[in-house]
């Protein structure tokens, strides 16, 4: 198993991951994201997140972190795990761990604060996981958001 730092060419693999994550969590209709926007976000003059992948010795994109720098006013930047997830298959062989070991890393070389990121109060599996690394939660925050569409109705 092969942890690399993810490419143009991992972005229709990465999708396909995003998507079984999202038939995971039971919000497959809510994936908006393309393979272009991908491309134009990951790849362009001034991109906005970054990538890491788990391949297989058959060359196949079994797993991926991705990831982007945030800012707190009181802990300055840090290091936002947005997606991480291993194919169904391959769970539980330690790809986890390396993917996650080698984001954690990547936040050390980039002088970050910390990590953070979401999961799911029932995905129990991923509680657990987290629980091997002494993870904190954040406990009376809620998690705002509006979509595009929520916007322009205000707007």
């Amino acid at each position: 198993m092969e942890i690399r730092k993810g490419k143009k060419e991992d972005i229709l693999p990465v999708l396909g991951l995003i998507k079984e994550l999202a038939i995971y969590e039971k919000a497959e209709d809510e994936v908006e994201v393309t393979m272009e926007s991908m491309l134009e976000d990951g790849f362009s003059g001034n991109p906005v997140y970054g990538f890491y992948v788990a391949e297989n010795e058959d060359g196949v994109v079994v797993g991926v972190a991705l990831y982007y720098y945030r800012y707190s006013t009181w802990k300055g930047k840090k290091l936002y795990l947005e997606d991480f997830v291993v194919s169904d298959g391959y769970r539980g062989n330690g790809i986890g761990k390396l993917l996650f070991d080698r984001v954690l890393q990547h936040s050390l070389d980039e002088n970050c604060n910390g990590i953070s990121w979401q999961v799911l109060d029932w995905n129990k599996p991923a509680l657990n996981f987290y629980d091997k690394y002494s993870a904190s939660y954040d406990g009376g925050w809620l998690n705002g958001s509006l979509s595009k569409k929520e916007i322009e109705g205000v707007i």
